[in-house]
């Protein structure tokens, strides 16, 4: 039985029918022709972001890829926080980390930026498991807990790990705190270190106020090579996770099942498609950065599909930009479902 929709089916004629030239990169390789009419639609849907879009599609069972604009670099913003992950549960199937470990989350640990950790505690603070601060990392994209894990896991060891994969186009320099506030354009050597209070009693509580000033401040932030990202990298790292290859089988099995609970990003990967669909994800946003990365689980034993969806100096609001994501994952999702079916049976 086919699944049923959230929202109308794109229809497969749809999908299938233009055949417009787009800009970007194509590869395709391993599955049938013609996969430049999946790339037309995903060019065409991606102008919805109105700024620098990267994609990269891959059906992990057959092969089958698209990328546009796919060995561009762009802003990871949260969506470091996968590879940050991988190395966490590296370490722990060495010896290094003990999940079960108790984490003080005092003061200096509450830090800028999103998800609900730092309002929810008082002085002197909380213990967490080490299990517990990840989740809330990934789950709720916590940047206090963001920070306590990158400090475990370390930069340089993030790093390594991707090279040792062979993962090539990801880079992970900076805690949330310190990404922050080099965003904002503040005196970050000087501020982060400082309590949550401290840092917003001495920075301005209002961003720019016109658009050309919030447009030139996101343009800064997608120039600065550091914390960046290709689209083609994240879908080899979301391979090598499927494929149990990231550390081994039941780490990459944990780390999907905690991106499948992840609860950010609604209206991205997850947005058009049908509604039981499984998808093991992680999203990122700030700046005229709307990302998300994950692998959609087709129904009816279809295969998998791992998928980036990678953005720089976007002006739309953030509802068109993350439709832009929404249609290209059912573009995606309508191609090796429907059109490739028989193909990879």
């Amino acid at each position: 039985m086919r699944p049923s929709n959230r929202t109308p089916r794109l229809s497969l004629a749809v999908a299938i029918a233009a055949l417009v030239a787009g800009a970007g990169t194509l590869v395709a390789s391993g599955g049938p022709a013609p996969l430049e009419r999946l790339q037309a639609r995903i060019t065409r849907a991606a102008a919805g972001a109105r700024g620098v879009v990267g994609v990269g599609i891959k059906h992990l069972e057959s092969g089958a890829e698209v990328y546009v604009n796919g060995d561009d670099a762009f802003p990871m913003a949260s969506t470091f926080k996968l590879p940050v992950l991988v190395e966490l549960y590296a370490k722990a199937k060495d010896g290094k980390l003990n999940w079960d470990e108790l984490v003080d989350v005092g003061v200096l640990d509450q830090h800028l930026g999103s998800g609900d950790l730092a309002p929810l505690f008082d002085p002197p603070g909380v213990k967490l498991s080490m299990r517990n601060v990840a989740n809330l990392m990934m789950l709720i994209s916590d940047n206090s807990a963001a920070d306590i894990c990158l400090a475990k896991a370390g930069t340089t060891d993030v790093n390594a790990r991707l090279a040792a994969l062979g993962v090539k186009g990801i880079r992970v320099d900076r805690p949330c705190q310190e990404l922050i506030l080099d965003y904002q354009g503040a005196d970050t050597a000087k501020l982060k270190d400082l309590t949550l209070k401290e840092i917003r009693q001495a920075t301005p509580r209002t961003g720019p106020q016109t658009d050309e000033a919030r447009w030139a401040q996101d343009d800064r932030y997608a120039a600065d090579p550091r914390d960046q990202a290709t689209p083609r990298a994240f879908v080899t790292l979301l391979e090598k996770i499927w494929r149990g290859e990231a550390v081994d089988r039941a780490s990459s099995d944990a780390i999907l099942e905690t991106m499948k609970r992840c609860t950010t990003g609604a209206a991205r990967i997850k947005g058009l498609l049908p509604r039981d669909t499984v998808v093991a994800h992680k999203t990122g946003s700030m700046g005229g950065v709307f990302d998300d990365v994950g692998i959609i689980y087709l129904p009816d034993d279809m295969g998998h599909i791992a998928i980036a969806v990678l953005t720089r100096s976007a002006r739309a609001q953030s509802a068109d930009a993350e439709k832009a994501i929404a249609e290209i994952a059912r573009f995606a999702f309508d191609y090796f479902y429907f059109t490739a079916s028989a193909a990879f049976r």
